[in-house]
């Protein structure tokens, strides 16, 4: 193993922020100029839930373990999973995709929510996004629904830890 996956910390902004920024104008990246921002760092730094994967120093990954009342209450998830988990802001640096770092992250990820104390795990994930869909597929999630949050389509994910 030549990487380390580490929680995040302030001295990581600039190189988190910059591994967002890559990501943003993707196809089917969601995000846009005021998301993910500093604040959205903050959040994620303030409740231990950023996590980075580095290789000779350089972040080349990160995943939040999420918090989010919106998602949360989406009417598909399984009651038997509670406290269910989730995992967002999955960011491998343009360079490094298809290398298998996505992979890493979720299940780390995954294994931190257990960790934690959750039973299930939930996520959405754009419908069209066909990368993101290969990744989940091998952790055996189950598609549940589906929903239009964020001005896009969306595929709700959910595994039992």
């Amino acid at each position: 193993m030549d990487y380390e996956i580490v929680l995040a910390n302030e001295e990581d902004r600039t190189d988190i922020l910059s591994l967002y920024d890559m990501q943003k104008g993707r196809e089917f990246c969601p995000w846009s100029d005021d998301y993910p921002s500093n604040e959205t760092i903050d959040f994620d730094l303030l409740r231990d839930a950023l996590y980075v994967l580095k290789k000779d120093g350089k972040i080349l990954a990160a995943i939040s373990l999420e918090e989010d009342e919106d998602v949360d209450s989406i009417s598909f998830w399984d009651d038997n999973l509670r406290p269910e988990g989730e995992l967002a802001r999955l960011a491998v640096h343009p360079d490094e995709q298809s290398r298998g770092y996505g992979k890493i992250m979720l299940r780390h990820g995954m294994e931190e929510l257990k960790r934690r104390g959750y039973k299930g795990i939930h996520f959405l994930v754009n419908k069209y996004n066909i990368k993101a869909i290969r990744c989940y597929e091998v952790f055996g999630f189950r598609i549940v629904g589906e929903t239009h949050m964020f001005e896009q389509d969306f595929l709700c994910y959910e595994k039992e830890l």
